[in-house]
């Protein structure tokens, strides 16, 4: 069995990626989008954070969060939402897909992968190069052609408030994503 180690870090802040199961595409339907709204709000009663930055693909999200101080368990807060809108989205109607005989077995159901991936940010430069590529997915993915005309995602709080006045996004589309280098305005 794989050891993930994840960052521990009271009142950090934490970009994730969190990507539905074989990457079916629903998350941006009508029925799935308040679904998932309604998790994030419960959880938040329970287990606060605070959403900084947040973007909604039909098969993954990606968002920043800050954790309150002396609180690191966003792993906890993950799962609740996970289990909360699965149990939600399949009593509304969603629909599952048949699944592994090791899913079956740990009785998880077939709505979202297993783990997430997550990445805490270390300074304000990560902060924004995460930022920039939380807004510019799905340009990169081939929903829109510009950030701006995306509607389920964070870009417009932001672009309100003058943060993306004169940005540049085309050293955006220029990097290839598969690589791993660094992006930086």
């Amino acid at each position: 069995m794989s050891n993930y180690r994840r960052s521990i870090m009271e009142g950090g802040a934490f970009f994730f990626t969190v990507v539905t199961y074989k990457r079916r595409r629903f998350l941006t339907d009508d029925n799935a989008r308040p679904i998932l709204k309604d998790a994030f709000k419960t959880v938040q009663q329970s287990w606060p954070f605070e959403t900084l930055a947040f973007c909604l693909l039909p098969d993954h999200l990606h968002c920043i969060w800050r954790l309150p101080p002396n609180d690191s368990d966003y792993s906890k807060r993950w799962s609740m939402i996970k289990r909360k809108f699965s149990k939600n989205y399949l009593a509304a109607g969603g629909s599952a897909i048949v699944q592994s005989e090791s899913r079956i077995k740990k009785r998880e159901n077939s709505i979202w992968q297993r783990r997430f991936w997550e990445h805490r940010l270390r300074d304000k430069e990560d902060f924004s190069n995460h930022l920039h590529y939380i807004h510019f997915n799905p340009v990169k993915h081939g929903y829109v052609e510009s950030p701006a005309d995306w509607p389920y995602s964070t870009f417009h709080r932001f672009w309100k408030k003058g943060i993306y006045d004169d940005f540049d996004w085309n050293f955006l589309a220029q990097i290839d994503y598969n690589a791993n280098i660094e992006y930086k305005k």
